[in-house]
């Protein structure tokens, strides 16, 4: 692909894309947003968040692994209930690497 035709793809991207985005700030900017739609969308972080992160830890390989052989998984148990008790990221953080270093190094 020749530079100009690299060039006029991203610019027609980043346009399409500031279009589709910019088209819902531009007009539907002034509507209210019914309290229910306000509840809903405080759970699209998480619902993000899981849709990228449990691929991750449930496939390994191509395969769905959710047996005490897969190390992320592992990990993810013990992560998981750190978070929930402690709500504290780099104690999570902490426990979950800790438990992934173990249980690739006593599973492998």
């Amino acid at each position: 692909m020749d530079p100009l035709t690299a060039w006029l793809l991203i610019a027609g991207l980043a346009v399409s894309s500031f279009a589709t985005r910019g088209a819902f700030i531009l007009f539907l900017a002034r509507l209210p947003i019914p309290p229910a739609v306000q509840r809903g969308l405080r759970f699209v972080p998480a619902a993000v968040f899981a849709a990228l992160v449990v691929p991750d830890i449930a496939f390994a390989g191509g395969a769905l692994r959710l047996g005490l052989d897969n190390p992320k998984l592992l990990a993810a148990l013990v992560a998981g209930p750190v978070a929930w008790r402690t709500r504290n990221t780099l104690a999570t953080i902490v426990a979950g690497m800790v438990a992934l270093h173990l249980a690739e190094r006593f599973l492998a």
